[in-house]
């Protein structure tokens, strides 16, 4: 029986391959992008790690799953592979988030002041996302500006980030939680 081995040795001198085969250095702006796609689904996660409702554990399922479609976008060379032809950049995906977003601000209180993050912990992981999401956005631009990005993938993140907002707001009345407003000392 072979053995599937995580470590492979082959980054030990800070260079990694992208799909395709192309060897860039670690801090190559492919992976600045990509590796913020993938810290921001493992936040993900822990939002799921709470009892949420069922249609958003599945709505953050679908969103996980739909990073790993984004992360290995931004991972590919295209010179190398036409994976990139082949992945899914459907619109009706940005448009379920928006109808995720519309269906849970519809049960919320109109929003007049920001608010401070916190009050629960799937809550503040909501403002984590929401903020490593924004980076992951800032990233990929910053890959634009040395290759082609589809314009579908920057869509994508910055809906992704209003949809973590209102999730916070919609879990913090899901768990009770009172949202502190932000009201300037002016």
């Amino acid at each position: 029986m072979n053995k599937s081995l995580v470590y492979t040795k082959t980054g030990d001198k800070g260079k990694t391959s992208l799909i395709g085969g192309t060897r860039v250095a670690k801090n190559h702006y492919r992976l600045e992008a990509y590796g913020t796609v993938d810290e921001l689904n493992t936040f993900i996660g822990m939002i799921r790690s709470y009892k949420v409702d069922e249609k958003s554990e599945k709505q953050l399922i679908d969103i996980q799953d739909k990073l790993f479609v984004v992360g290995a976008y931004l991972a590919t060379d295209s010179n190398a592979t036409d994976l990139r032809d082949k992945l899914n950049y459907d619109e009706s995906v940005i448009e379920g988030l928006e109808q995720e977003m519309d269906r849970m601000d519809s049960e919320l209180p109109p929003i007049k002041h920001f608010v401070l993050p916190g009050g629960h912990p799937g809550v503040s992981y909501c403002h984590i996302s929401r903020t490593i999401c924004r980076r992951a956005e800032r990233r990929v631009l910053a890959m634009a500006d040395q290759s082609e990005v589809n314009p579908w993938v920057i869509r994508y993140l910055n809906r992704l980030s209003d949809y973590l907002f209102v999730l916070s707001r919609y879990l913090a009345k899901h768990f009770n939680i009172n949202e502190i407003p932000w009201i300037p000392d002016l």
